[in-house]
């Protein structure tokens, strides 16, 4: 059975979704963001956004597609085990800026574009956010002193 078949015309409450937060979760085993993509489209669904989590410790990545059919917000979740899935760019332009948002915060790596996607922020390195540990805040010149005080 095909993504399409699967989806309804008019999303209802109930397998295989699952309303969460004004959010319409489908859950569907073995779905494949191309996959998903298309049958968007022919259903002519309207591309949100793209929700991306750090997952603890060496788990990859949850990158949650959201979509608009018929005045009902979808939510679709995959998980990344490295840092590589498919873009859909080619299937749906609309995905281009938050592609480039997520590569850059994330070092997430869209497979398939004819391009890389270019950095938001010239000089910055892709995944500035997949760091362990927070940077070091500056400390104020006031806030040094009262550190020397202090010892």
């Amino acid at each position: 059975m095909s993504m399409v078949e699967i989806l309804p015309e008019e999303v209802v409450i109930g397998e295989p979704y699952e309303e969460i937060g004004g959010v319409y979760w489908f859950n569907y085993d073995g779905l494949n963001v191309r996959d998903l993509t298309k049958a968007m489209n022919a259903v002519q669904a309207r591309f949100v956004t793209i929700t991306a989590y750090q997952l603890p410790k060496n788990e990859g990545f949850r990158l949650e597609y959201h979509w608009d059919l018929a005045g009902r917000l979808l939510g679709f979740q995959f998980h990344v085990a490295g840092n590589e899935i498919e873009s859909i760019y080619d299937l749906s332009e609309a995905v281009d800026w938050i592609e480039r948002e997520v590569h850059e915060e994330y070092g997430i790596v869209f497979t398939g574009r004819a391009h890389e996607p270019l950095l938001l922020r010239r000089g910055d390195t892709p995944g500035v956010n997949m760091r362990d540990e927070a940077p070091a805040k500056p400390v104020s010149v006031a806030g040094a002193k009262a550190q020397e005080v202090q010892k």
